[in-house]
């Protein structure tokens, strides 16, 4: 028998603007082309609210080592960044042989 009364929606709440763009923002980011080309261009949506928008130009303008450039043609911008640290130096691969223990022979 199905319960009727206080039962509340299992409907997730929406997403505010400035959650649906920072989300999409950092898909972008994230991507594997952006990633090994080291840049991404971004364009604003008509969904995306001018102080949402706004916003994040802002917060990425002040991240360290992200280099952001404002395209006029068309208000898009492109970010592009330095490989850290960690990226820079080059994989060295684990010698398989190197911790195995004497033959007993």
């Amino acid at each position: 028998m199905a319960l009727h009364g206080d039962v509340k929606s299992a409907q997730p709440s929406g997403m505010s603007g400035m959650e649906r763009l920072a989300l999409r923002v950092s898909s972008m980011i994230n991507h594997p082309i952006a990633q090994e080309r080291r840049e991404v261009r971004i364009h604003r949506l008509d969904t995306d609210g001018e102080r949402e928008w706004n916003e994040i130009v802002n917060a990425i303008s002040e991240a360290d080592g992200i280099d952001l450039t404002h395209n006029h043609e068309d208000a898009s911008i492109t970010l592009r960044w330095e490989p850290s640290e960690k990226e820079e130096k080059p994989a060295q691969a684990a010698d398989p042989f190197e911790s195995e223990e004497p033959a007993p022979f």
